[in-house]
């Protein structure tokens, strides 16, 4: 006779080691950003909350008073994340090229030093920089003087055509050492048989970097690029700490973060408007959301086919 199939067995290991996890999750993460979206979808009409749909984010997007604000922050925003790009992370990718030489002394020395602004926090840096770069008892005047360029000192700060790209540096100066770290863990787990193979043909120094190394870190330099995106669209404790909740000079380091905690629990003479900062908050969920889906489904499955 046949025996019968027996079902496998019930794995219930799995629900109860995920569920704490799932729980904290949920409570403080998809809870608030549901009431988040929920609370921009309403309007406080003579002290009722009142369903008003889509309004609020057509007020926002349409009115001049709103608009002008938010538009300009966004172009803040898209700047910040631009700086980083372009700077930070190949700053990070060629330390962790030169950290992952054989011939350099010292690394973890280097590592750590370069490592160690990221476990700082935004307050201490953001004053820190503030009082090297004040014109009036900073160090930045004085140590450009040393060699010969304090003709080149500027308000940074106070400017509004440099503030923002100071205090883009000033960020990238503080998280350099999270790329760096991943790079320089991607370029370990590469397999020495390659390198080896790579070697005896002729391939070394800077043209295996370039043709051997460069190609096979690719899933983890998107793996920073989305990284690098989310946290800049989520940007607000360095402006704060520097230029305040106005975001100075006249608004030029404005991004959604600094816009949205002005709107939703209103600065000076500005009135909070719960509802108001919930859709501005919304809409910065929509931005990342449009920017990872397309990272998830269109980038990481070409980067894929570099995977060993």
């Amino acid at each position: 006779m046949q025996k019968p199939i027996s079902k496998p067995p019930i794995r219930w290991h799995i629900p109860v080691f995920l569920a704490p996890a799932f729980i904290i999750y949920t409570a403080i993460m998809v809870i608030p950003l549901l009431g988040t979206i929920q609370l921009s979808l309403f309007s406080d009409i003579d002290g009722e909350q009142v369903f008003v749909g889509l309004a609020n984010f057509k007020t926002l997007l349409g009115d001049p008073r709103w608009a002008q604000q938010f538009w300009n922050a966004l172009v803040n925003n898209t700047w910040f994340f631009i700086v980083h790009m372009l700077v930070q992370n190949p700053i990070g990718i060629l330390l962790a090229a030169l950290l992952s030489s054989n011939k350099l002394r010292m690394k973890a020395f280097y590592r750590t030093s370069i490592f160690i602004p990221t476990i700082l926090s935004f307050v201490i840096v953001g004053f820190a920089w503030k009082l090297i770069l004040s014109p009036i008892w900073g160090v930045a005047p004085s140590m450009l003087d040393a060699v010969g360029l304090k003709s080149l000192f500027a308000p940074w700060l106070g400017k509004e055509e440099y503030a923002l790209t100071t205090l883009a540096l000033i960020s990238v100066w503080q998280f350099v050492g999270i790329p760096m770290m991943l790079i320089y863990a991607a370029m370990l787990s590469i397999p020495d048989e390659i390198l080896e193979a790579a070697e005896c043909d002729g391939i070394t120094g800077i043209s295996q970097f370039w043709k051997v190394k460069l190609p096979l870190i690719l899933p983890s330099i998107g793996i920073i690029s989305i990284l690098t995106f989310v946290g800049n669209f989520n940007a607000f404790d360095l402006i704060y700490s520097v230029q305040g909740a106005l975001a100075g000079p006249n608004f030029a380091t404005d991004v959604l973060g600094t816009f949205m905690f002005r709107t939703f629990f209103g600065f000076q003479l500005q009135l909070g408007d719960p509802n108001m900062g919930s859709a501005i908050a919304s809409i910065m969920f929509v931005i990342i959301l449009i920017g990872v889906s397309i990272y998830l489904f269109g980038i990481q499955t070409r980067l894929r086919r570099y995977q060993f």
